[in-house]
């Protein structure tokens, strides 16, 4: 399948949701929540070494509770990250592969069950397999700051993203998540390593922000996106993982910025303290809060909404109910 064509079906998948998909929600937390124990520098993705059984149970939840795209556990996965607890590469590219399989299976499990359900009006939902920034791998906090050092190069960077970029697409994934990138010389390494990989598959880029203007890095985000606008393989672009309160502004900026299709899935409004590894209660924003958001967000533009970091499948039900009464 071409890229046109790969396209097409995140295209056609907003249009029958109503004009506006839903993405899941936060991981990580859910995980937590049925007992994982992911204080570790893999996070979220040493659940593919211990219990790749939640992560399938997330998967469904999410799906049970509206999505239409699921995103991979990969985020914090990279074969770096698997050596440094012994693991091969062999052994590190067969968990990468796992990340889209437990997706994909419980993708298919649910849309076979619905497909029995007489005038169901639910769509096959799409799996993307998430890419986490440099930052996320390094687990200090630098994916919310962009400051990744001097030495860190634009080879570097794709050096540091080619196999695992290759590992996932290998697996079969519809599209790619590009998460949490903080600044112009990442986004440049991936949308660069798209060309050069002649990846054949859609993918979103989504940075995180932390005053509602500009990349963590502080670079503006009209450089940003002047490097992805050139790039056919990038479908949408957009932000996940910063505060709700920016993003309708930020949706309204992108949508001067850029003819892709915009995509938003902020956290609960909590504040991640890398040092202290722990979330900080700030402004947290409750289901119903994002309901109503979720309706405003549609209407200033966005194509995909959903959720990140502290929330959970009843903010992604609240998001989907609300879309569906707004577009009916």
């Amino acid at each position: 399948m071409g890229i046109e064509k790969a396209t097409a079906l995140l295209e056609d998948l907003i249009e029958k949701a109503g004009g506006c998909a839903v993405v899941d929600g936060g991981f990580a937390t859910q995980l937590e929540r049925h007992g994982a124990a992911i204080n570790d520098p893999l996070w979220s993705a040493l659940c593919l070494i211990k219990d790749p059984h939640l992560i399938n149970r997330v998967h469904l939840e999410y799906l049970e509770a509206g999505a239409h795209i699921l995103v991979t556990s990969s985020y914090q996965a990279t074969l770096p990250g698997f050596q440094s607890k012994g693991l091969s590469i062999e052994d590190g590219e067969l968990l990468l592969k796992k990340s889209v399989m437990l997706a994909v299976e419980a993708r298919d499990k649910f849309w076979d069950i619905m497909k029995r359900i007489p005038q169901h009006n639910y769509h096959r939902a799409l799996v993307a397999a998430s890419v986490g920034s440099y930052g996320a791998y390094l687990a200090d906090g630098s994916e919310y700051s962009g400051c990744y050092g001097p030495d860190v190069s634009l080879d570097k960077l794709k050096d540091f993203h080619r196999r695992r970029l290759q590992v996932l697409v290998e697996a079969g994934p519809d599209m790619l998540a590009f998460e949490t990138i903080p600044n112009k010389l990442e986004t440049l390494a991936c949308v660069e390593l798209l060309e050069e990989e002649n990846i054949q598959i859609p993918s979103w880029i989504c940075f995180s922000s932390v005053d509602g203007e500009n990349a963590p890095s502080g670079e503006s985000f009209k450089e940003c996106l002047g490097v992805i606008n050139k790039s056919s393989k990038v479908a949408a672009v957009g932000i996940n993982c910063a505060p709700p309160h920016f993003v309708q502004g930020l949706i309204q900026k992108f949508g001067e910025l850029t003819e892709k299709a915009v995509i938003v899935y902020p956290n609960s409004g909590e504040v991640w303290d890398g040092i202290a590894k722990r979330w900080l209660p700030l402004k947290c924003f409750g289901d119903d809060k994002f309901a109503l958001l979720a309706t405003r967000w549609r209407d200033a533009g966005a194509k995909l909404i959903g959720g990140c970091c502290r929330t959970t499948p009843s903010t992604i039900r609240a998001i989907s109910k609300a879309l569906k009464e707004k577009s009916s």
